[in-house]
């Protein structure tokens, strides 16, 4: 497999220059591009420089829906360019181009269907969560094992890689941060094969600052239990 057939996915809101570093890191390793401008005030199309060698779209929704819709709408648009292999990767500088690579060979070798980025598998990539994101990542582990019934050693992640053909039964209706737990019961219903991976995160000052706070993760608990209610 090509890694041209291997689609980047990636929601972007507000990121401006971030997400011009973002790209120019992983341009060097051929995959697809597709950025999702989901409502930014400033188009998101200004900071994405040319990609020679490399295939980059961009789509923009008119307004901003939340993260999951983004991932959606970045998945449909992959599969409709031929994608084999679609990776979700954040614009904030965080993920490792260089770890893709170990996302997608388990699905190239055809042992799994889905992968899944872990900061708690090494004891080196735990150490650099911040303490207080170990404490909310690690209650959402518990949250997400509740709503899915998937245990994982991270469940909010948003580095993962699906094979095509399961990406095309996943239909995130949770717009918001909630859609990582909604992946997985849609994961864990699709019967799909899926295996956690060693990830780094790399935390800077600015991803800190873009992530969820603590109240924001009372929020997706509530938006869970909601849709668990109206269901």
């Amino acid at each position: 497999m090509l890694n041209s057939e291997v689609f980047v996915v990636i929601p972007a809101y507000n990121e401006g220059i971030v997400l011009a570093e973002t790209l120019a890191e992983l341009k060097a390793y051929g995959y697809s591009i597709v950025v999702v401008d989901d409502g930014s005030a400033i188009p998101q199309i200004q900071y994405m420089p040319d990609h020679a060698g490399s295939s980059l779209w961009y789509v923009r929704h008119s307004s901003n829906l939340g993260a999951g819709a983004a991932v959606q709408t970045g998945t449909e648009y992959a599969l409709l360019k031929g994608a084999k292999i679609i990776v979700h990767f954040d614009a904030d500088g965080q993920h490792i181009p260089a770890l893709i690579d170990r996302l997608v060979d388990p699905i190239r070798r055809g042992i799994s269907d889905v992968v899944l980025g872990s900061r708690f598998m090494n004891a080196d990539d735990r150490r650099l969560v911040p303490r207080k994101k170990q404490i909310v990542l690690k209650v959402g582990v518990f949250v997400s094992w509740l709503f899915t019934g998937v245990w994982l050693t991270d469940t909010h992640n948003g580095f993962r890689a699906l094979s095509a053909q399961i990406a095309q039964r996943i239909k995130l209706t949770e717009n918001g941060y909630a859609h990582c737990t909604e992946i997985l019961e849609q994961i864990r219903k699709s019967g799909a094969r899926f295996i956690e991976v060693p990830t780094t995160v790399r935390y800077t000052s600015y991803s800190i600052a873009k992530g969820q706070s603590i109240f924001n993760s009372f929020n997706v608990l509530l938006d869970l239990v909601v849709r668990r209610v109206l269901r």
